[in-house]
């Protein structure tokens, strides 16, 4: 099977491509670096030429407003291409709850990109995922200083980013959804907690400090973001995961 991977060579996405090739099939990376351009349409007829699956794990490269247009466009421009090469099956990367936080520009330009994509002519999936394990780098590093890091409460379920990768591939070998598929890590966590957990595995001697109204997360209702009884948990836990991780040199 020929499988198309837009953000081919990113965090996920190279990831994808490389289980892809391992299980036989022909993976192509498609992105920036290999002259494809979701967003002015330049390469994409060449990257889907007979092409039967299209995974898009493209990113916008800001979280904010801007974000809204990012996904608009490309879904749209890889929905024309892929009904011009006679693509069997478009497969899109989505957050777990992402329609249920119209507060945060990300997660609204992300469910737009689900409509359209449910919207277009062509047979989908729609794989949900909880937060990487990979990002909370990231997410402590938004409200901290040299003594404190201040974050929500906001209950998640996060997952390794291997696990999403074969969450994504399971889908994209697979016949079309028609819909969503849920997939979460096996805990839930206060995000404040896990951030003490981190950073005590790190032995960083930062104190987090509880502070609702701290970062993207804090626009979060309730536990919008952690998975329903549908979801498909993986099997990795953020504690071994985190312990090998810091253990590595």
């Amino acid at each position: 099977m020929k499988l198309t991977v837009i953000g081919g060579t990113g965090r996920i996405g190279s990831r994808v491509v490389r289980k892809l090739a391992a299980a036989g099939h022909e993976a192509v990376p498609a992105s920036m670096s290999t002259g494809v351009d979701v967003i002015t349409g330049e390469g994409l007829d060449r990257a889907l030429a007979g092409a039967q699956v299209v995974i898009d794990l493209a990113n916008s490269p800001t979280f904010d407003e801007a974000s809204v247009d990012f996904f608009r466009i490309s879904m749209r421009n890889l929905l024309d291409a892929g009904e011009k090469a006679g693509v069997g099956h478009q497969v899109v990367l989505s957050i777990v709850g992402v329609d249920q936080v119209p507060g945060l520009d990300y997660y609204r330009a992300k469910s737009l990109q689900e409509d359209l994509l449910r919207l277009g002519p062509t047979p989908y999936s729609i794989v949900r995922a909880t937060q990487f394990f990979e990002f909370m780098d990231a997410v402590l590093s938004w409200t901290s200083d040299d003594d404190t890091v201040r974050l929500p409460a906001t209950p998640i379920q996060p997952m390794a980013a291997a696990d999403v990768v074969d969450a994504v591939v399971e889908v994209a070998t697979g016949a079309p959804l028609g819909g969503v598929r849920n997939v979460a890590g096996p805990e839930v966590f206060r995000l404040d907690d896990l951030g003490r957990l981190t950073l005590a595995a790190r032995r960083d001697s930062r104190t987090v400090v509880t502070d609702d109204t701290a970062g993207m997360f804090a626009d979060v209702p309730g536990d919008v973001l952690t998975a329903g009884p549908d979801a498909r948990l993986a099997a990795t836990h953020y504690r071994d995961w985190l312990e090998k991780h810091e253990s590595t040199p």
